[in-house]
């Protein structure tokens, strides 16, 4: 038995204080694109990384997140939260975030979101809501649920008909899980503690069925 399976069997899901594991999703504002192009997903996972405490230096050096001359101001501490996958959809997002601290995940989202708003608008020079609405938010009760939410936020390009496989999507965190992509706002060791290993991951991942929704 790993260190894993004894830190999953004592997790207690129903708890909303550090420990709850959050799958978060957005969409736009009239169901419109929140992401034009690489630059706009690049901005996000940016932020992203900055919401997480990571050194904007760290986050520059990977070609998926820089952002060229970047003044951006998140000021948050590490340590206090975990993000386990991403899915960036050309109309909304997805991110499996822990809570490790006593700052709730509902602060980090509203930093996050409310910075790509600003950046949104003033890049396309439009006015008014960039997201829908307040963000959604479903706990994560117990193991099976953490795969078949992971395996849904990775499969939700093939879904959707982006691409025919998930690896094919860059735009996830799925490749950091199957390949030597390695961004640093990613967490892994948690998701392949709960499958296993990296090949059950694949496998439970690509037979997911699209035909389920949240």
């Amino acid at each position: 038995m790993t260190c894993y399976d004894i830190e999953m069997r004592n997790r207690d899901y129903k708890n909303l204080a550090p420990g709850a594991i959050l799958h978060i999703y957005n969409r736009g504002n009239n169901r419109e694109k929140i992401f034009y192009d690489q630059s706009d997903h690049k901005a996000f996972l940016f932020r992203v990384g900055l919401a997480l405490g990571i050194e904007p230096e760290i986050l520059q050096e990977e070609n998926l997140i820089s952002v060229p001359h970047s003044r951006i101001r998140i000021n948050a501490n590490k340590n206090l939260f975990k993000l386990h996958s991403f899915c960036m959809m050309p109309n909304h997002f997805h991110l499996l975030i822990e809570q490790i601290g006593d700052v709730p995940i509902s602060k980090l989202i509203s930093q996050i979101c409310t910075s790509y708003s600003m950046y949104i608008n003033k890049k396309y020079k439009r006015v008014g809501h960039v997201f829908q609405e307040r963000f959604k938010s479903v706990l994560i009760e117990n193991n099976s649920q953490l795969m078949w939410t992971s395996s849904y936020i990775h499969m939700n390009p093939v879904k959707d008909g982006l691409v025919k496989h998930p690896k094919e999507y860059k735009w996830s965190s799925y490749n950091d899980f199957i390949s030597e992509r390695n961004l640093p706002v990613v967490n892994k060791e948690l998701l392949l503690g709960t499958f296993g290993d990296i090949n059950n991951f694949i496998k439970q991942t690509l037979i997911y069925d699209a035909k389920e929704t949240l």
